[in-house]
């Protein structure tokens, strides 16, 4: 079963990693995203998958399923920044003329490379930023992406590398919207997540550039159950903490996701109203806002490539079944 298939979702090729107890499927063309991840033992969704029907508000809001890739991720003001005498503007795309969520979205990826041997089975797709046009009048530097998805037995591993093909330093920060079901059932899941505060936001939903303590939700870092939650909320991970977050139903089933300590520095937990059906533990290198925040890159996670510079970010996502 480690191998990797061919299919289709609403005209377009997807790419199907198998082990024996998961199927990942991937879909290039439309933004490279995951938009299905199916637990074979359990026979279940993991993650809110996009229907063929939801194909014009997929298109619209690719972020809102599977596990999409953000660049940079959360919200800008104004969609504006200035970084070491450049200043960029992104797209004013969400309330109060404010910039959400970057500028990748359903552009399409190539895939360079597929991989099946004994432990597992992997895809390599690739895009080049100057290849969309729109992206370049946002953010006018030659980026090169290539994305590995490697699925060993209950593990997926993503792993990013951007390489930087320009000519000046730039900022930089990714994340990734990832959305877990929960199955109309938030009662039964718990959420763990080793946190030390929440970054104050304003009433636009952009950091101040102040912690706050964290009140009731010091429970996340004993483990809290999900009932009655409506999150909408930036965290602060702990210089000692790793980063890991764990979800777990009241039968021991669950996942545990964790991300490369050196460069994710914040959690964003998001319900989308009162914890029913989904919950987004989203993995962030940089702060919402982070080129305009007055803080050091130690409190913002905003990362700096210097021409010529790559990078590998990686995340894992990992199945937990009873009695394992």
């Amino acid at each position: 079963m480690k191998q990797v298939t061919k299919g289709q979702w609403g005209g377009y090729d997807t790419y199907i990693l198998h082990s024996s107890e998961l199927e990942v499927t991937l879909l290039p063309r439309l933004g490279n995203s995951v938009i299905s991840l199916w637990d074979r033992k359990e026979e279940r969704q993991i993650l809110r998958q996009p229907d063929e029907s939801d194909q014009t508000f997929f298109m619209q809001k690719p972020y809102h399923f599977g596990i999409p890739l953000l660049v940079p991720p959360g919200r800008i003001r104004k969609g504006q920044f200035k970084f070491e005498g450049i200043n960029y503007q992104f797209d004013q795309n969400t309330a109060g003329d404010n910039h959400i969520h970057g500028l990748h979205r359903t552009q399409a990826w190539c895939v360079s490379d597929i991989e099946e041997d004994e432990e597992g089975c992997a895809v390599t797709t690739e895009f080049r930023t100057v290849d969309d046009a729109h992206w370049m009048e946002q953010f006018p530097v030659p980026l090169k992406f290539e994305m590995t998805y490697r699925l060993e037995g209950a593990r997926l591993r993503q792993t990013l590398k951007v390489t930087h093909l320009g000519e000046h330093r730039i900022p930089f920060g990714i994340g990734y919207h990832t959305w877990f079901m929960i199955d109309g059932e938030p009662e039964r899941w718990k959420l763990s997540l080793p946190v030390e505060s929440i970054y104050e936001l304003n009433n636009e939903l952009l950091p101040s550039g102040e912690v706050l303590p964290l009140g009731h939700l010091d429970s996340l870092n004993q483990g809290m159950n999900l009932q009655g939650t409506n999150f909408d909320t930036a965290l602060r991970i702990g210089d000692q903490q790793p980063v890991e977050a764990l979800l777990l139903r009241d039968d021991g089933y669950g996942l545990r996701y964790t991300a490369d300590k050196n460069l994710f520095r914040h959690w964003v937990v998001y319900t989308k109203g009162m914890a029913e059906q989904f919950l987004c533990i989203e993995p962030y290198t940089w702060l919402p806002d982070a080129p305009n925040i007055p803080k050091d890159a130690s409190f913002t996670g905003l990362l700096t490539l210097e021409p010529g510079q790559s990078l590998e970010l990686y995340t894992t996502l990992e199945m937990i079944y009873p009695n394992q």
